[in-house]
């Protein structure tokens, strides 16, 4: 028995995302967040998304280009929310709280993206520039906001680099922290990931204030 052909219109309502890109970046990231990373594959991706198994491969060539993209979107949206909450303060300490903050959360609040963003995933980096380009503005905010401390008098001197390396650590760690659920059986689930991103990038800014000069 012949399978009867599927019309341009039945085609066209099976597949119903309108952007593909975005519907295999979504997939990617509910089966990162489902199923772990070794579950995915491009044709797994796209069986998720409803799509051929050929179909990711108009936009991707492998499945490192597409972790690539998840990774290059979650680096843009976290510097927006760090450039976004460090925007409602003047004070560069009260900034650099902020920046710290927003950091914290956003890889709480989108575990998926901050696991691709930061893991082992990329064996061909540098054919990445999109990813790495967006992938530097969050650490440019930082810088922005040490430099700001320093010139006002806020914060110590030194080089501003090596300051911004120990902040990232401190905060990165955090993040890390609390996104795979470290923390909680250390008895500090009394405080949410907000109030443990202050209380921390507080400590951290008590390091780098300058202190007052004796006699």
């Amino acid at each position: 028995m012949a399978v009867p052909k599927k019309t341009s219109s039945q085609s066209k309502a099976r597949y119903h995302h309108g952007d593909l890109r975005r519907a295999l970046i979504d997939a990617s990231l509910a089966l990162i967040s489902e199923e772990g990373f070794s579950a995915l594959t491009l044709r797994e991706v796209a069986r998720r998304a409803g799509v051929t198994h050929a179909a990711p491969y108009r936009h991707f060539a492998d499945k490192e280009a597409l972790l690539a993209a998840v990774a290059e979107e979650g680096f843009r949206s976290m510097a927006a929310q760090m450039r976004e909450r460090m925007d409602r303060e003047t004070d560069p300490a009260e900034r650099l709280i902020a920046c710290g903050v927003a950091y914290v959360l956003f890889a709480v609040q989108n575990p998926s993206h901050f696991r691709v963003m930061f893991g082992p995933h990329f064996a061909r980096p540098a054919e990445h520039e999109s990813m790495s380009t967006e992938g530097g503005h969050g650490f440019g905010l930082l810088l922005q906001c040490l430099t700001e401390g320093q010139q006002a008098g806020v914060l110590r001197s030194g080089d501003t680099l090596l300051l911004a390396m120990a902040s990232w650590s401190l905060v990165h760690g955090l993040a890390s922290l609390l996104v795979d659920g470290v923390l909680e059986p250390m008895g500090n689930g009394s405080l949410d990931p907000e109030a443990q991103a202050v209380a921390q990038t507080r400590l951290l800014l008590d390091g780098l204030r300058v202190r007052p000069q004796n006699g």
